[in-house]
């Protein structure tokens, strides 16, 4: 049993330290640059160090632990309300023990390097296809400004290479130029966002959890790389309902008095793996796909009587739930409608 609780406020260069009995009694209070505060940490004796959910949370979190403290993360909007009256570090450092010694507090898992990793790769495929939607816009602003109307999406990038190429084009021989020039920097995009695409789907079929995510309709490499990347154990969540309310993929509370107030989903969770999820249900719903969903299943009853946005993001939720149980049962998936006929 540990003594000492101590919390620490990251920064860049300096770190503020606060050090307290586990009721709560000040030991020390310590304003450390980078070099200073290993070199503490080292000679202190084995505490509970707990440091805000941040950037470079993890990477301390590891190195923390290599010194034989016991390490916890704790979300900055938990930390906030203990902070008092003026915000600095010291008091944020104080706020991080007195918010980490409440009974009820709940903590964040540190990452591993290999899940660090896997965030980088996914996060670079996402800051490329931005900055290739942003080539786009400028390239069809451009067209638009000369009376051409394209559609959105990079699907119509034929089209714009027709209007540049037309013998008689109206376009001006700068502005060609100019539309050419995008065109290659969008290639360029497109040849790495496909690099990156073929490394998650390798990366996705390395792991007995990742193949067994994708054996659900509407779960791909991406998705299964995702939830890898930013879910922390499956066994963190009694039930696949938390894992649902953990993505946001439940109603917003606004109840009072014993009456239930429900609004809209609440998007208080991991958004790239809820995006992910949704797009993944949406898919499930096309014309196409509609023709393979079992007349009277779930599915079926909700399409009958709710709009198809809606129907999504319960089938979104419902897939968290099943990625929970699929993970945890250590199971393929099973579908339920055929599952039910048997």
């Amino acid at each position: 049993m540990k003594d000492t609780m101590i919390g620490v406020d990251l920064a860049k260069r300096v770190f503020q330290v606060h050090g307290a009995t586990m009721r709560g009694e000040v030991q020390f209070r310590r304003k450390l640059t980078r070099e200073q505060f290993r070199a503490f940490m080292a000679a202190q004796a084995p505490s509970v160090v707990v440091f805000e959910a941040c950037g470079s949370a993890s990477y301390w979190a590891r190195e923390m632990a290599a010194l034989g403290h016991e390490v916890r993360l704790i979300a900055p909007q938990y930390v906030r309300p203990f902070v008092k009256r003026q915000k600095n570090d010291a008091a944020d450092a104080e706020a991080i023990v007195v918010a980490a010694q409440r009974p009820e507090m709940r903590f964040v898992t540190p990452k591993t390097v290999d899940q660090q990793a896997r965030a980088v790769l996914f996060r670079g495929r996402e800051r490329l296809v931005h900055q290739r939607t942003e080539l786009v816009n400028a390239l069809r602003a451009t067209l638009y400004e000369y009376g051409n109307t394209i559609p959105q999406g990079i699907a119509h990038i034929k089209q714009i290479e027709a209007i540049l190429d037309a013998p008689h084009s109206e376009l001006p021989a700068l502005v060609r130029d100019e539309c050419r020039d995008l065109l290659a920097q969008i290639a360029e995009k497109t040849a790495r966002i496909d690099e990156r695409a073929r490394k998650i789907k390798t990366l996705a079929a390395e792991t007995d959890a990742a193949r067994r995510m994708q054996t659900m309709p509407g779960v791909g490499p991406m998705t299964a790389l995702a939830v890898e990347a930013f879910a922390p154990e499956m066994a963190q969540f009694r039930r696949g309902r938390d894992f649902a309310a953990w993505l946001g993929l439940v109603p917003r509370q606004h109840s009072s008095g014993g009456k239930e107030r429900l609004g809209r989903v609440s998007k208080a969770g991991q958004a790239d793996i809820r995006r992910l999820l949704i797009i993944g249900a949406m898919a499930r719903l096309t014309a196409r796909a509609r023709r393979s969903i079992p007349e009277g299943s779930w599915l079926a009853k909700m399409l009958g009587k709710k709009p198809r946005m809606l129907v999504a993001i319960a089938l979104a939720n419902k897939m968290a739930r099943m990625i929970w149980a699929m993970l945890i049962k250590e199971e393929d998936y099973r579908d339920p409608a055929r599952a039910a006929a048997a």
